[in-house]
């Protein structure tokens, strides 16, 4: 049977899209990659990658087994998260990190039980956003987050979609012109400033730069909208909790959107017995 190093070497070389860029994902050399990728093809008999052109790419046969491959990561990602809750060892440390999308009494309930469970164990909570939030995990400065879900992740994470749902609404300042207006259209919106999400580790984006302010979180996005610098999309719990009187919802066709979100963990450093019980009491 293919041990997880070389399955995940398959799985990154096929996402990522050639053996240079998951060497690179996985900090290993591109050799070691391409010897992985081949040793799989000799064990399986099967040819995984048609490399008669400079960049390789999936071979039928391959685009079947990458989704055997995942799910047999994705089995054994689970088989150790429960190992990890049986063995004796107990972490000094467990990280969670968060996006402020999620909100839910779960997360209280959580951590009253957790503090009860686990009373000498130190707890560090983190809040970030989207590819920030998935670096934290992949960087092992996180054990467990809570992400905005996203369309895919790298093939080293592991995700299950919460059942809680958020809503993002767009909010300016009740003193801003556009709180004046019973509709809000687009032409409207492109007369003033948008305040807008960008993350640390990617603060661009490929939407047009103009009168546009941005920041890595939510909480300051809400804090320059509270300033009457222009207008925010925001989780609607942020404003009912901490803006509530100093901003004014926008009537926009297509908002408020719903948000779901997604438990993340690392297939390659899974969470101890502390952060296991955490993820699954989380997950329910």
């Amino acid at each position: 049977m293919a041990s997880n190093e070389v399955l995940l070497a398959f799985v990154q070389a096929a996402t990522q899209g050639s053996f240079s860029a998951a060497a690179r994902k996985l900090g290993k050399s591109q050799s070691t990659i391409s010897a992985a990728v081949a040793s799989l093809e000799i064990d399986l008999d099967v040819q995984l990658f048609d490399r008669s052109s400079r960049k390789p790419g999936l071979t039928p046969a391959g685009q079947v087994l990458l989704r055997r491959a995942e799910e047999i990561l994705a089995a054994t990602s689970r088989l150790e998260l429960a190992a990890s809750q049986l063995s004796q060892g107990i972490e000094a440390r467990l990280t969670v990190a968060l996006s402020d999308t999620y909100q839910s009494d779960r997360f209280e309930s959580c951590l009253n039980a957790f503090e009860q469970r686990y009373p000498e164990l130190e707890l560090e909570c983190l809040i970030a956003e989207c590819d920030d939030l998935v670096d934290l995990v992949q960087s092992g400065r996180a054990q467990i987050a809570f992400a905005e879900k996203q369309a895919d992740y790298p093939a080293d994470l592991e995700h299950q979609t919460m059942a809680e749902r958020g809503e993002v609404s767009l909010f300016v300042s009740s003193q801003h012109p556009l709180a004046r207006l019973d509709r809000v259209d687009q032409q409207a919106l492109g007369q003033h400033r948008e305040l807008r999400l960008a993350t640390v580790l990617n603060p661009y984006d490929s939407r047009p730069q103009g009168r546009v302010w941005s920041a890595p979180s939510y909480l300051m996005l809400m804090e320059m909208a509270q300033g009457g610098f222009g207008w925010a999309p925001l989780p609607r719990w942020l404003v009912e909790n901490f803006g509530a009187g100093r901003l004014q919802e926008l009537k926009v066709r297509g908002w408020p959107r719903p948000v779901l979100v997604d438990a993340l963990w690392s297939r390659l450093q899974p969470p101890g017995p502390a952060g296991s019980w955490f993820l699954q009491r989380m997950l329910g």
